[in-house]
């Protein structure tokens, strides 16, 4: 009989599990509750937010630097994750490099932004075409976005360098120039990014989201000299404009979360940092919010308007960043 009570008891405390599951009250995994405090420490630590370098003026008189940049993933992410891509997927993706690019590139070039757009290496392989649309103004810059839009944060130590080394390889050779900025595709670190954005000689990240402003990225509690120029999902078009999503906003309710993001650090005189997708913003009745934006801020006139590379540079320079 105690067999039969041992099964029991394990399909009873699974039939428990799927119910509460069900209700949304199945329990989470809690590993950290067990660390000691040295162990907080040492996690904590992998990668931090190290001294803001928020400039105590920007170029011009400014009172506002504003970054527009374009993460140009097209159909990399459909083709990075399945041996058999969905071809409407991919289509959608596809759309980044037919229309969405030449709109956002016309916008910028028209109010005579400069903009950094950041490629995954493939989206160039297969669309060599947009180092010409992108160059053509003489104002843009190219960041590295990965090889092919992989889960960097899930790869060995080995196989993200590679991909990240082979990416910087041919975006140098694609452009004529070597990128100086990274972006993680997923916007996140693995324990291994941080050392392969120092050893390849980057500039800065734009990946990571401890602030608002500039700041020096920290490992292990030591400053590394890499700028940090941070994202935010609340300034990405992807996550709240996806019609399939959960978490659909129209582009005029989105727009008014960017005029109000913006409007801040204009009154706090720091950094408006937007990040969009060509095959997202770049529909028509999404390049709207886009110009709407831009009307917006131009209707203020002490705005420095520069790529990442500008103001990583600046920033560095004014805080005296070996």
């Amino acid at each position: 009989m105690k067999p039969t009570c041992s099964v029991l008891v394990v399909v009873s405390l699974s039939l428990v599990g799927t119910f509460l599951s069900s209700l949304g009250l199945a329990q989470t995994p809690q590993p950290g509750i067990n660390l000691d405090l040295e162990e907080i420490r040492t996690i904590a630590n992998r990668v931090r937010a190290g001294r803001s370098l928020q400039p105590t003026t920007w170029p011009n008189g400014a009172r506002v630097a504003v970054s527009i940049s374009f993460d140009v993933d097209n159909d990399t992410i459909a083709i990075a994750r399945s041996e058999t891509p969905s071809i409407g997927a991919m289509s959608q993706g596809e759309y980044g490099a037919r229309v969405g690019l030449r709109r956002v590139v016309e916008l910028m070039d028209q109010h005579e932004i400069p903009a950094s757009f950041f490629v995954p290496a493939v989206s160039l392989v297969i669309s060599p075409e947009m180092v010409d649309v992108i160059q053509a103004s003489g104002r843009h810059e190219f960041g590295v976005h990965g090889w092919i839009h992989e889960l960097n944060a899930e790869l060995d130590a080995d196989t993200e360098r590679e991909l990240v080394t082979r990416a910087v390889a041919y975006v140098t050779e694609a452009t004529g120039s070597r990128p100086v900025g990274y972006r993680a595709p997923s916007w996140n670190f693995s324990p291994n990014t941080l050392n392969i954005v120092k050893g390849l000689g980057f500039l800065y990240d734009s990946s990571l989201m401890a602030d608002d402003r500039p700041y020096e990225l920290m490992q292990d509690g030591e400053p590394t000299g890499i700028v940090e120029l941070p994202v935010e999902w609340i300034l990405d078009d992807a996550p709240l404009m996806n019609p399939r999503g959960n978490s659909y906003t129209s582009p005029r309710d989105l727009l008014q979360v960017y005029i109000d993001e913006f409007d801040k650090a204009y009154e706090e005189g720091t950094l408006f940092l937007l990040t969009t997708h060509p095959h997202i913003i770049g529909h028509r009745s999404r390049i709207i919010i886009l110009e709407d934006l831009i009307n917006h801020i131009q209707t203020k006139g002490d705005v420095w308007f520069a790529t990442h590379q500008q103001i990583a540079e600046y920033v560095k320079d004014q805080a005296g960043l070996e």
